[in-house]
């Protein structure tokens, strides 16, 4: 693993997430945005997109709104999951990959009404 890109259990062939660990990472409103964002991602997704569709989502569009959002992603919320394995993210890069352990999300996702799915 690089200094900057950050996974979660790497070598590690369990992808099952505890249902402790999903309703820790739905604790958060941005971080459940967030997810249903990378849910529905195919591939890289540019971080300045996630943070630009979740600041549309909070209602204030604003350059300060967009870079406190930036800022919780790349503190907080982005740590959290890579942790949990449900991304890969670079913040050199500045991309978030989602990892196919996402998809245990997508049925909570679903009963919080925030899935297409």
């Amino acid at each position: 693993m690089t200094k900057t890109q950050h996974t979660a259990n790497e070598g590690s062939t369990d992808s099952n997430l505890s249902v402790t660990t999903i309703f820790e990472l739905l604790t958060s409103e941005r971080r459940q945005r967030a997810l249903q964002y990378l849910t529905q991602a195919v591939g890289a997704v540019p971080i300045s997109d996630l943070a630009d569709q979740l600041t549309l989502w909070e209602g204030e569009h604003t350059r300060e709104q967009y870079e406190r959002v930036c800022t919780s992603l790349f503190h907080v919320h982005l740590p959290k999951m890579a942790d949990a394995g449900v991304v890969q993210y670079d913040p050199a890069c500045e991309t978030v990959y989602p990892q196919e352990a996402i998809e245990q999300i997508t049925p909570y996702l679903e009963l919080a009404g925030l899935s297409d799915s």
